[in-house]
């Protein structure tokens, strides 16, 4: 049976590659924009707003494009804030959730004047005696649930560095009534890879219980962490069976609390994941006593995640889509051991064909670097079935560009 070559959004991979040349990686933007409205229409009946995680992928390009469907942004860093406001959104728009920064950089977030999400004590304890109540916050709270089975994506459990444990709530409490603290939203993240309904409610039950104690929320921050299929049969997250769970138990607490919230979540991953792919040339096929390999343009420098999270990405032969599968391992040009596929049934490869590396919308580019004085790829979003450079492959140029010599 002949199989067709892989098309993003209506172009066949292989032109891509052939345009803007190896290793690229290419966004499908219809596929961006439907992810965004599936999840934002699972939730019946109540008030949500997404901000997407642009820690998953930042191009101004990706971000204008949410911006457009309506989406707010979840920062982690000052940076992050930086390019939220350089695509053009408002302060108002961004939620900003830092980890163990020094306080200035919470103070110059507040002077850009985006929502402040509080993670730890002694910050919170800062800022009411910097802030006297004058500007609210967001508490992020530990609710101490496993979640994804990898202690790598799961930050909601005991030992991780995330949040104020729900158990210090009473202190918590003492600090913000001492220092008159408006707090007007209260947040959990479990971490990724969340199957089903139960572990947001579980955590929601401790958010709603926790909440009767603030009395200025005006929203409820369940970040996200929904599961996308990596590979054929995969389990993936229900979401309109999670959405309808979800927003039946919110109106029944925002019923008890006495007024309507907002409903927030933090999708990253189930928004660009699946939209992107990591286009590499096979340079070599190279057999050993044991192994065929694929050796190709790119490796951990690009898409580390094969090697720090063990994730699993399907990879295609798009140049002989038909070709007899053959039993290979794809590994990369960095001097590491540098794995992105092991004993893959893949079409057979002849040296200088294009592989595609599926699921690479998310922390793909975002977690590359230089490593071994690679360059970084470019980037390519596709909208309306034209292809679109959106960021340049990086020269030698870009590599010393901070380099100061002394000798």
């Amino acid at each position: 049976m002949k199989k067709e070559t892989l098309m993003i959004g209506g172009i066949p991979a292989t032109e891509i590659a052939a345009e803007f040349g190896t290793p690229v990686y290419v966004y499908d933007g219809s596929r961006i924009v439907q992810q965004y409205h599936r999840l934002k229409n699972a939730f019946p009946g109540v008030k949500v707003s997404l901000h997407y995680a642009l820690k998953a992928l930042n191009n101004v390009n990706v971000l204008k494009l949410l911006k457009r469907e309506g989406a707010g942004l979840d920062a982690v860093s000052l940076q992050e804030v930086l390019l939220g406001l350089r695509a053009g959104f408002e302060p108002s728009q961004i939620m900003y959730t830092p980890n163990c920064v020094d306080f200035e950089e919470i103070q110059e977030a507040i002077k850009l004047g985006v929502h402040i999400n509080i993670d730890n004590i002694s910050i919170l304890e800062q800022f009411g005696h910097q802030y006297h109540g004058s500007v609210p916050c967001c508490i992020r709270l530990n609710p101490h649930i496993m979640a994804g089975g990898n202690s790598n994506i799961s930050v909601g459990h005991i030992d991780s560095k995330f949040g104020i444990s729900i158990y210090q709530l009473r202190h918590v409490l003492r600090v913000v009534q001492n220092h008159g603290i408006r707090v007007n939203g209260l947040h959990m993240h479990t971490g990724s890879d969340i199957l089903d309904a139960e572990v947001f409610l579980r955590g929601a039950e401790l958010l709603f219980e926790a909440a009767v104690e603030f009395p200025d929320l005006e929203f409820m921050d369940f970040g996200s962490g929904f599961k996308v299929a990596y590979k054929d049969g995969d389990i993936v997250t229900d979401i309109e069976d999670t959405g309808a769970r979800i927003s039946k138990a919110f109106k029944e607490f925002c019923a008890s609390y006495g007024r309507e919230l907002e409903l927030w979540f933090e999708p990253g991953k189930f928004l660009v994941s699946e939209s992107g792919f990591l286009l590499v040339k096979a340079n070599v096929i190279k057999q050993t006593t044991s192994t065929v390999f694929i050796g190709v343009d790119s490796g951990q420098n690009h898409l580390i995640r094969p090697m720090f999270y063990d994730a699993y990405h399907h990879i295609v032969n798009t140049s002989n889509p038909s070709g007899t599968p053959r039993l290979y391992s794809v590994v990369g040009y960095i001097c590491e051991t540098d794995t992105l596929g092991y004993d893959r049934k893949i079409a057979e490869v002849r040296e200088g064909d294009i592989l595609a590396i599926y699921n690479a919308g998310a922390y793909g580019f975002t977690m590359s670097n230089n490593y071994n004085a690679r360059y970084r790829p470019a980037e390519v979003l596709v909208l309306d079935g034209k292809a679109h450079l959106i960021r340049r492959r990086e020269t030698f140029e870009d590599l010393i560009r901070n380099e100061i010599e002394i000798l």
